[in-house]
């Protein structure tokens, strides 16, 4: 009987299993392994503070690189009927996907202003645990910054501007080539999906999906229909999506979110009536005051309740 194994990655939303290009979660249901996967709020509580991070009994690996060759030793292999020549057409695309998409989607979910402000930072913050959400957001988004500079071969632009009009001219070349090896074809290597269908999928979801307010390389890949359909037979097929576009486990974690939020609710509630029968019990205040000290504790203007609305 095979070990368990855990998957932990960041978690999903606007109906994808996960926002991390790099997650492996496609991988997973194409290879047939049989993993647990976890979705982590803070990945400094990674094993090796980076995610993915698998774990199978004494064993952690937390590159997705090194990730699917444990999985291909364990006879979980996506690519087993390939070629040679369709092994090298694989690893010439996934690196063609890391040198010119890569940077466009960093930048997309991390260095567009906008895009960040309104879209990155608050879905990211709201699932890490305070006082960290204050801090790892900014710290996530400087370093995708960092990472587009150093993907820049030879002497870098001259500056920011430049550097974006380039990463998404590459990248809309990229997709471009993506949508013409794909062609009619339901996946990149006829009717079996194989690592480079997982990770071409797991690069163009979050750009397909995700609800930005700039969406110049989201309305580039909405013009090529058959990578679009790619995305959405997958996440039919594979993740099986609810009528409403959200995964189970995804409404599961809204629900427990919505939960939570009720309970803080319920629990101020029942702090502030706490306070009002103490006021009107404490032997300290004199009836004359009573009234004022409870439109003080009840008012609109200090209600916790009213604090929490927006």
């Amino acid at each position: 009987m095979a070990a368990p194994m855990e998957l932990s990655c960041w978690g999903g939303d606007w109906g994808l299993p996960s926002l991390h290009p790099e997650s492996l979660t496609a991988y997973a249901k194409f290879s047939g392994a049989p993993l647990t996967v976890n979705t982590i709020n803070n990945p400094w509580r990674a094993p090796k503070g980076d995610v993915p991070v698998l774990i199978s009994e004494d064993i952690v690996i937390s590159q997705p690189a090194k990730i699917l060759n444990f999985l291909r030793k364990q006879k979980y292999n996506a690519d087993y009927e390939l070629s040679a020549k369709q092994g090298a057409d694989t690893l010439a695309y996934i690196a063609l996907l890391e040198e010119k998409l890569l940077p466009a989607l960093l930048h997309t979910f991390w260095v567009e202003a906008e895009n960040y402000c309104c879209v990155t930072k608050p879905w990211f913050a709201s699932r890490i645990a305070f006082p960290l959400s204050l801090y790892l957001p900014g710290k996530m988004s400087r370093e995708a910054l960092n990472r587009i500079l150093l993907t820049r071969g030879g002497p870098p632009p001259y500056s920011l501007v430049e550097v974006e009009a380039q990463i998404y001219r590459e990248a809309k070349e990229c997709l471009n080539l993506l949508s013409k090896r794909l062609g009619t074809s339901q996946f990149f290597f006829g009717d079996t999906p194989t690592t480079l269908d997982a990770c071409v999928f797991g690069f163009l979801a979050p750009i397909y999906k995700v609800c930005f307010p700039r969406v110049q390389l989201q309305e580039h890949l909405k013009q090529l229909p058959n990578l679009c359909l790619f995305c959405d037979d997958i996440l039919t097929c594979y993740f099986r999506l609810t009528l409403s576009g959200h995964s189970p486990a995804g409404q599961d974690i809204a629900d427990a979110n919505l939960q939570k939020l009720t309970q803080l609710v319920n629990k101020e509630s029942n702090l502030i009536e706490k306070m009002d029968d103490n006021l009107r019990k404490s032997p300290q205040h004199p009836p004359r005051k009573l009234t004022t000290l409870k439109l003080a504790a009840g008012g609109e203007g200090s209600s916790p309740l009213n604090r929490l609305s927006p």
